[in-house]
């Protein structure tokens, strides 16, 4: 008999959070219940610290996982709790790779306390922390990285034909994924650092196993944390490939679909 859930664990944009930075009052209400209810409750995302005060303006509870899995977080105290962070060595080298392999490729690093890119580098989005950037990389490379990027900024190659170079390219030295198949962008961390390693750690801390564990996501950076979890939902607005690791489909993001499947979840006896 399927019980109710001790964890729950979802990707933030294309999940729960709309393109437009939404979030919705039925999302809201479906994990503030699950709070209640005393279930853990754990944001995962690709989002640094600095992107994360809509998320505790939003709900003010729950733990954070940030950078892909580099970083626990507590966005409500803003305090960085434990990191797992790219060497600086493996920087360099994956640069390095990934110059010869995509020859169009331009670069950007970031930490909790910076960003910065390289010129050729144009970013999609308001990062935060933005400024005019530098001609090379590797002058920016001093100390471990939360996590470093990877775009094509004329979208030459998708994230898809992106990631599936650098898999080859990078493998064994770093974890590399991408989070929108929309966009042409890789996002690198350390080797063995993932959503889904990352997640694994913390619920092994509070002695949750992964078959009481329920995951929600959309994109390739949300594959591990889907494969790992015993119930996952890749969303149906999500990446094809996304029902290849997860257990079950939700509904569309624009359906509330993450809501829909909580609301059922929490029908189940404890």
């Amino acid at each position: 008999m399927s019980l109710r859930p001790k964890l729950i664990a979802t990707d933030l944009d294309g999940t729960i959070v709309a393109h437009y930075g939404e979030i919705t009052q039925r999302t809201i209400d479906a994990f503030r219940k699950a709070h209640e209810l005393g279930i853990e409750i754990f944001f995962v995302t690709g989002r640094p610290p600095r992107w994360m005060p809509e998320i505790r303006e939003a709900f003010g509870f729950g733990t954070a996982i940030c950078g892909n899995g580099a970083m626990l977080y507590d966005m409500n105290e803003d305090k960085v709790v434990e990191e797992w962070l790219l060497s600086v060595e493996a920087q360099f080298e994956s640069v390095a790779r990934l110059r010869k392999s995509i020859p169009q490729v331009s670069f950007a690093v970031e930490n909790h306390r910076y960003f910065h890119r390289e010129k050729a580098y144009i970013p999609r989005w308001d990062v935060g922390l933005d400024n005019i950037g530098v001609d090379r990389i590797e002058t920016m490379i001093t100390e471990p990285a939360l996590k470093m990027l990877a775009r094509c900024s004329e979208q030459e190659l998708t994230a898809d034909e992106m990631l599936e170079i650098a898999l080859l390219e990078l493998n064994g030295l770093v974890t590399v994924t991408h989070s929108n198949a929309n966009d042409s962008l890789l996002e690198i961390s350390a080797l063995g650092v993932s959503k889904g390693s990352t997640l694994a750690t913390m619920a092994g801390r509070l002695g949750i196993a992964a078959k009481d564990c329920v995951a929600f996501g959309d994109n390739p950076n949300d594959f591990s944390m889907l494969a790992w979890a015993g119930r996952s939902y890749a969303m149906a607005n999500g990446h094809p490939d996304g029902k290849s690791y997860s257990t079950n489909i939700a509904p569309d993001i624009a359906e509330d679909g993450v809501a829909q499947i909580i609301e059922q979840l929490l029908q189940l006896p404890a």
